[in-house]
């Protein structure tokens, strides 16, 4: 279909909870729709990112419920998530939405400069519990999705989204940023987090630098040797509502943004956010945590020690502090200072923790 025109990011409207995108992206939604067999009784915007230009919408179809995405990514990029999708559901038999083809047998509509696809929608799905027992069920459900990831060979003109190989490079940036921070908070003294920030930044520099020592120490150059197809897809978004309990168990849903890359940065990610829920860090979650994943999905003593790794690395205060180099003197505000406080005292219950899990492994309990 012609491209008549290009999909750009838009404004959110102000003052309302309902979700909009413009005329056009309707429009376009619409004759991308005339390329399935179903017929569409009603259409219901679901959720948007107008900052990068996406959306979904769910369906209701003379097959039943459906769902629509405009996938914001390049094209290209689109090709290896979606191949990816295909790949769990077709080969692998993974609990991931399947795609619906068009008439002329492809995973796709291009239109507006991206891609649109519809896959099932799938009823019912409820998020797990927010406690131990809902965590526990999300990690093997990751667990199961890495494994079952494993062997993906991405369509031809995909390009190959892979963060396999790029761990020291991240590092050596979360460190670098950190001396951005400290030159942001100099610069706006003034600012009511800035003293704050200017006292706490160098133990956390400190935390990136002796992260990547030990990552340059570690098993890690030898692990990414395997390659990509060896270690799988990591989802890169995984937490409590993109794992939920559905027909015969865990569904994983959303898998835009999937990526070759060594699978435990997923879980890292996941016990780092649940950790900071809990506004405390406690070893016998992440134990629990772990265990379920490993069931699913078994983790070697070297992987286990770039887990080690990774949860040592100040990852919420980075996650959460670099936006400063955006917009220093909105950022810079007493909530921010409240914010960094939190996470300095959710870094305290960390260290005897992290200790604690460093010997487990040493003694062979695991």
């Amino acid at each position: 279909m012609s491209n008549i025109m290009m999909i750009k990011p838009w404004e959110e409207e102000v003052g309302t909870n309902e979700f909009f995108v413009p005329e056009y992206i309707e429009e376009l939604a619409s004759q991308v729709l005339k390329n399935y067999y179903f017929s569409v009784q009603s259409m219901k915007i679901i959720t948007t990112k107008p900052d990068k230009g996406g959306a979904i919408w769910k369906l209701e179809t003379s097959e039943g419920p459906l769902s629509l995405k405009l996938l914001h990514r390049r094209p290209t990029r689109s090709l290896f998530s979606l191949g990816a999708q295909e790949y769990l559901v077709e080969t692998k038999k993974a609990r991931v939405p399947s795609i619906i083809k068009t008439k002329n047998q492809k995973n796709y509509v291009e239109a507006g400069g991206k891609l649109w696809f519809v896959a099932e929608w799938i009823e019912p799905l409820e998020p797990v519990t927010k406690d131990l027992e809902g965590a526990k069920l999300l990690c093997g459900a990751l667990g199961e999705f890495h494994r079952l990831s494993k062997g993906y060979v991405p369509p031809q003109g995909a390009e190959v989204a892979s963060r396999l190989y790029k761990w020291p490079d991240n590092y050596k940036k979360v460190a670098m940023k950190m001396g951005w921070f400290r030159n942001i908070a100099r610069v706006y003294d003034e600012m009511p987090a800035s003293s704050y920030l200017l006292s706490v930044v160098d133990e956390f520099e400190q935390q990136a630098f002796d992260g990547l020592s030990k990552l340059n120490n570690s098993s890690y150059s030898e692990l990414v040797k395997l390659g990509n197809q060896q270690w799988g897809l990591v989802h890169q978004d995984y937490g409590w509502s993109n794992g939920q309990k559905g027909p015969n168990g865990m569904w994983i849903i959303d898998l835009d943004g999937v990526a070759y890359d060594l699978p435990i940065r997923d879980l890292r990610k996941l016990i780092s956010g649940t950790m900071a829920d809990l506004k405390k860090w406690d070893a016998t979650w992440i134990r629990e945590m772990i265990q379920a994943y490993h069931h699913e999905n078994p983790i070697s003593p070297e992987l286990y020690e770039i887990l080690m790794i990774d949860l040592a690395l100040p990852n919420e205060f980075y996650k959460n502090v670099k936006e400063v180099v955006y917009e220093p003197e909105k950022f810079l505000n007493k909530e921010t200072e409240q914010m960094i406080k939190g996470i300095v005292n959710l870094e305290k219950t960390k260290w005897t923790v992290w200790k604690e899990l460093q010997d487990d492994w040493k003694g062979g309990k695991r």
